[in-house]
């Protein structure tokens, strides 16, 4: 997890929003509609990954106190 991934789920909602507004530009329901599904798509896959890295955090503090660092 990381930044890579922060960035790459930022530029997959921010790829939902273009078409939700082309979708609202041209009057197309159904890009409107893909365009909110993308930016929820992306929105879940950033808290999964900030989820991933608050246990990650929690498994190497356990690990430090295991190996007495």
């Amino acid at each position: 997890m990381g930044v890579a991934d922060d960035a790459k789920n930022k530029a997959e909602e921010l790829k939902g929003r273009g078409k939700e507004a082309a979708g609202d530009l041209t009057d197309n329901q159904d890009l409107k509609d893909e365009g909110r599904g993308d930016q929820g798509v992306a929105q879940g896959k950033q808290k999964v990954t900030e989820a991933a890295d608050k246990v990650k955090g929690k498994v190497d503090d356990v690990k430090d106190k295991l190996t007495g660092n």
